[in-house]
């Protein structure tokens, strides 16, 4: 009995082996990830952070297999080498980039119109506009004809192979864009094909994507995206204070703060503070106006300002040139920041320009009013205050002797060699020769 019962414990151990293995080698079930979006924002002017900050965020999506890169986009434009070079990082991505004209009264304007043509997919929010691409020079103005046909045949080449998949409808808004600046709304992109999407805000875009297919580098994907989790690129605290330089209002500040500081380095020279000061904003403020589309004759406006804000200090009637340089100032600035075909970004407010503009001048004038008191007032140190000052003589003299005065023995010498003074008699410093005291007897 106890032989059977081993040999059937025996038996059951031996099926059971196999099952066992085979259970062994079954996949273990486990949680799929939870699919990831990555979002970047692009603001502003196109600037050579861009490329940096773009390519963090492809770089973030392809190691982290992100759906997509979402692109929120607000720009006037900028240098068409620099948006040749973002096209191509969009383009040649190994994950979807989507390109989101955003936030509500954004735009894509100028070059920004065929950087969301180069996503793999686009869309807008229901405010934002797109267009107005016709290219200008790097201060606002016209080209020359030959030139501009030049470019602008270049351009529309470029937003023909983009647009070759979405339409003849699209192709024509984007090549009516360039050619005739036209701008179109977010309604109106969408009717032509030139955008997939209108899309209130970020949830919104991300329900819409889901589900959709597209086919990049050869591949076909679905992308997942109602349930995905965002991923912000991160922006380093330099790239923000530099993403700070394409706002008008900012570098206006910075120029007229660093003018006032060096003004005030020239008049009185001696310290170091406020002449570096001047120099370091001057610095941030020529970087800014190096991003910005601005016209640099407002420049010469300036810089007629400062010369005769200095001239101020000779001229015979003080005040006349600090109030003709604060009218060149406030010109100046006005044609700099305000002169740009799409000046959303350029514009700098009217308002700041003129209460800065009467602040420089008027602290100026204050700084000249001080310079030429001093060069007015009478000199309070030194050999030359010691005239009608009395003192006593320390020798007797004939004609010259030692005297005390002001504190300090001093060589003297008499105004009238016929005078006899001695020692102990009390004397006044009529003038002073050289290092020598001429003096009289006080009677």
């Amino acid at each position: 009995m106890k032989k059977r019962i081993l040999n059937s414990i025996l038996l059951t151990f031996l099926l059971l082996i196999p099952m066992l293995a085979a259970f062994s080698v079954l996949p273990v079930a486990a949680d799929s990830p939870k699919p990831e979006v990555v979002t970047v924002k692009l603001e502003g002017p196109l600037n050579p952070i861009w490329k940096e900050i773009l390519q963090r965020a492809l770089d973030l999506g392809e190691a982290d297999q992100a759906q997509a890169v979402i692109v929120e986009l607000n720009t006037t434009g900028g240098s068409i080498d620099l948006m040749n070079q973002l096209i191509n990082m969009i383009r040649t991505s190994l994950v979807p980039v989507v390109m989101y004209v955003s936030p509500e009264s954004s735009m894509a304007a100028s070059a920004g119109t065929l950087l969301v043509m180069a996503g793999h997919l686009s869309a807008m929010n229901p405010e934002s506009i797109i267009g107005a691409a016709s290219p200008v020079g790097s201060q606002g103005e016209d080209l020359s004809s030959t030139e501009d046909t030049k470019v602008k045949e270049a351009l529309k080449g470029t937003a023909r192979v983009l647009a070759a998949d979405r339409g003849p409808q699209a192709v024509a808004l984007a090549e009516s864009a360039i050619e005739e600046a036209r701008a179109a709304t977010a309604q109106e992109a969408y009717d032509a094909g030139l955008v997939d999407f209108i899309a209130a805000d970020l949830p919104d875009l991300l329900q819409q994507l889901d589900g959709h297919t597209l086919t990049i580098n050869g591949q076909t994907l679905t992308l997942h995206t109602a349930e995905a989790a965002t991923v912000e690129t991160p922006i380093t605290a330099v790239e923000n204070l530099l993403a700070l330089l394409t706002n008008a209002n900012i570098v206006f500040v910075l120029l007229a703060v660093g003018v006032q500081a060096i003004l005030i380095e020239i008049s009185s020279p001696g310290g170091w503070v406020a002449g570096f000061i001047g120099a370091v904003l001057l610095a941030l403020a020529i970087y800014g106006l190096g991003l910005l589309p601005v016209n640099y004759v407002g420049l010469i406006f300036m810089a007629i300002a400062i010369v005769l804000f200095i001239l101020d200090i000779k001229a015979p009637t003080h005040g006349a040139l600090t109030a003709v340089g604060t009218g060149s100032f406030i010109a100046g600035a006005l044609i700099l920041f305000n002169s740009a075909r799409v000046p959303k970004f350029a514009n700098v407010s009217v308002g700041l320009v003129i209460g800065m503009g009467i602040f420089l001048g008027l602290s100026f004038f204050a700084v000249v009013l001080l310079a030429v008191r001093a060069m007015k007032a009478p000199i309070a140190t030194g050999r030359e205050t010691l005239a009608g000052k009395e003192g006593y003589a320390v020798t007797a003299f004939a004609p010259t002797g030692i005297v005390q005065v002001a504190g300090e023995q001093w060589s003297a010498r008499l105004l009238d060699s016929q005078m006899e003074v001695h020692k102990g008699d009390r004397i006044e410093v009529d003038h002073v020769e050289g290092v020598k005291l001429v003096i009289r007897k006080k009677e």
